[in-house]
């Protein structure tokens, strides 16, 4: 497995969160996040049917082993695998994990509100899909004045633009940015980003790419965004 190997060569620590079937659903810390520093959250494969995303975050992440091996990072590279081997949105249990990150009952959630526990963070990356997108847009939820947002979106949207939609998803839009200064109240559930918010990371984004465009171009923008984001956050 790739990830595997990456975290061989990079000094990852990897854990065990729970069994998909005959899959383990896994989790990487660096050295640096083992040790306290605050870290970035890099999470995707929530939902099985956004393959870009899983795609884009391995693509960047074995580009860029020297920020593993020295930066703090923590990530999860596929929450959902036999989702992604079947194509679908939902888990092996036919269950949406997004909404369901704040249910101690659940093994996955558990086992992630404990991963996460007393860890710091810098900020939450959280790498999706969208079908009906027409384009690249990000959610934005965090405690700091400015939107960072767009600064990133700025550098990420060479080869796939920002959706020019006004309204996504029942949200005002503007140039792909979705600022949430509130708590969602109409969801059914709790999704990654959010819970994350709500347990101490200052800035959450959810970032959306066009899953009906090519696989590579999405990739490929999914790992700029990565990098786009790093820029703006790392030190």
């Amino acid at each position: 497995m790739r990830w595997r190997l990456l975290a061989a060569d990079t000094g990852m620590a990897e854990t065990v969160l729970d069994h998909a079937v005959d899959q383990p659903v896994l989790a990487y810390a660096t050295t640096a996040a083992e040790d306290g520093a605050p870290a970035i959250y890099l999470s995707t494969g929530v939902h099985g049917d956004e393959a870009g995303s899983v795609w884009g975050l391995l693509a960047w992440a074995e580009k860029n082993r020297r920020q593993l091996r020295r930066g703090a990072f923590l990530i999860l590279p596929l929450l959902n695998p036999i989702g992604l081997r079947l194509n679908t949105r939902a888990d092996h249990r036919g269950l949406d994990i997004n909404r369901r990150f704040h249910l101690a009952e659940d093994p996955l959630s558990r086992a992630w509100q404990r991963w996460i526990a007393g860890r710091p963070m810098r900020a939450g990356l959280c790498l999706h899909e969208d079908y009906d997108a027409q384009g690249c847009y990000v959610y934005e939820l965090g405690r700091q004045r400015r939107n960072v947002g767009h600064a990133i979106l700025a550098r990420c949207t060479k080869r796939i633009g920002m959706d020019p939609r006004r309204w996504i998803d029942g949200q005002r839009a503007r140039d792909g940015l979705i600022r949430r200064k509130k708590m969602p109240t109409h969801l059914p559930g709790m999704p990654e980003a959010i819970e994350l918010h709500l347990r101490g990371c200052p800035c959450t984004l959810t970032f959306e790419t066009p899953s009906e465009f090519a696989l590579d171009d999405r990739a490929a923008t999914q790992a700029a965004f990565i990098q786009a984001a790093l820029e703006v956050f790392q030190p």
